[in-house]
């Protein structure tokens, strides 16, 4: 959620995170959201205004930025940001009430001349707590700055066009409760009905794929949720990722991981502000500690394997779809082989056959008995992967 939010912020706020030097007379929360995002982003903005009415609330217009990617020539415009009921606490943090981002568009043209635009006609943001790190070095307070930590975003509809084709989506949504000073808390976002037509889809799918399977268009949901935890040196968290082609299949995406150090985020900051590669081996000793719970990847079936089955056993030279479920688990035990792990082989084995014959699931999952540490997957031999099957509890289901 965090990385979400802040990426769809930084599109609303565009000109925060590219601003002209600050002036005295912005008011103080203006000055505050561009230095972080300028931290972030390694950019500056280019404003109209920032008037503060004397009672909490400020409004932003006409904010610019041109972020500079390579082949691609972008400028992105903010009409209008209105925050409200602004509020500050002794310990550098700020909270706005709410706020309204007003006619955000994206416009671009890449070297060979194709144009492209993303447009959104209004967002809103509710409980937003934006932290001041002022000169602080320390880890936990530049990483809390660079969160965007709200109670709620949303984003309205978002429209994205290229090639004479639109993509539409119902919007963003994001909600957190958790900790405003350090950011510790829980998360939910999703991005819903991104709609992609078929005459797009046509363009990448020549062949007419796709459409042979009888999809047309494709419609997808993108889902997240989560935990994040702080210390002072570490962090650690909770993240479910969601994928779903409606009436087609779906991806989901768990992780549990602790002990991440907040230093490479320091890292990495640097790395973007010189633009050399991160080093890393400065921090190994602490990513040795970074330890994992749990970790799986599940595919959720509409009708997709259905319509591929025979397409596969086309292909592979098997004639039709029952004789390629027939051979699927005997070529799998005969690749599973070199694993040494018989009895992780049989159980993968029997998931295959079991999801070929009846479509619903497939699952494969890390669940240790206890967190494990970098350091110790390092202590194993490469060359006996079956000691790490073991040491991870790696499963494979079906259908379950």
């Amino acid at each position: 959620m965090l990385k979400a939010t802040r990426t769809f912020l930084l599109i609303c706020l565009a000109g925060t995170a590219l601003a002209a030097p600050a002036f005295a007379e912005n008011p103080e929360i203006v000055d505050v959201l561009l230095a972080n995002l300028e931290k972030q982003t390694q950019l500056k903005p280019t404003f109209e205004s920032a008037e503060d009415d004397g009672d909490g609330n400020v409004v932003i217009k006409n904010l610019t930025m041109s972020p500079a990617i390579p082949e691609v020539s972008m400028t992105l415009t903010v009409g209008e940001i209105q925050l409200n009921d602004v509020s500050d606490s002794d310990d550098g943090l700020y909270e706005i009430g709410n706020a309204v981002i007003k006619d955000v568009k994206l416009d671009g043209k890449s070297n060979d001349g194709q144009s492209f635009s993303v447009s959104m006609p209004e967002g809103a943001v509710e409980g937003w707590y934006v932290f001041d790190a002022g000169d602080s070095t320390e880890a936990k307070d530049m990483m809390r700055a660079s969160m965007t930590i709200a109670r709620k975003v949303t984003s309205g509809a978002i429209t994205a066009n290229a090639m004479g084709q639109a993509i539409t989506t119902d919007g963003y949504t994001s909600t957190w409760d958790g900790d405003p000073r350090t950011g510790a808390g829980k998360f939910d976002t999703s991005v819903t009905n991104i709609v992609i037509p078929e005459t797009l889809i046509g363009m990448a799918d020549q062949m007419g794929t796709l459409k042979g399977m009888g999809y047309s268009g494709i419609t997808l949901d993108v889902t997240g949720n989560g935990e994040t935890r702080f210390d002072d040196q570490n962090m650690g968290m909770d993240l479910n990722f969601g994928l779903a082609a409606r009436d087609m299949a779906g991806l989901k995406f768990s992780l549990n991981a602790d002990g991440v150090p907040l230093a490479v985020y320091g890292e990495l900051q640097k790395a973007q502000a010189t633009g050399k590669e991160p080093d890393f081996n400065a921090l190994m000793p602490q990513l040795q500690n970074v330890s994992f719970g749990n970790f799986s990847i599940r595919f959720e079936d509409a009708s997709l394997t259905k319509k591929l089955l025979p397409m596969i056993a086309m292909m592979s030279g098997m004639g039709d779809e029952a004789a390629l479920i027939a051979n699927a688990g005997a070529m799998a035990q005969v690749g599973l082989m070199q694993l040494n792990a018989p009895e992780f082989s049989a159980q993968a084995v029997a998931a295959i056959n079991a999801f070929l014959k009846d479509p619903k699931s497939f699952t494969v999952a890390v669940d240790p008995p206890a967190p494990v540490s970098v350091s110790q997957l390092m202590t194993l031999n490469p060359s006996d992967p079956g000691a790490a099957i073991k040491m991870l509890n790696v499963t494979v289901s079906a259908n379950d």
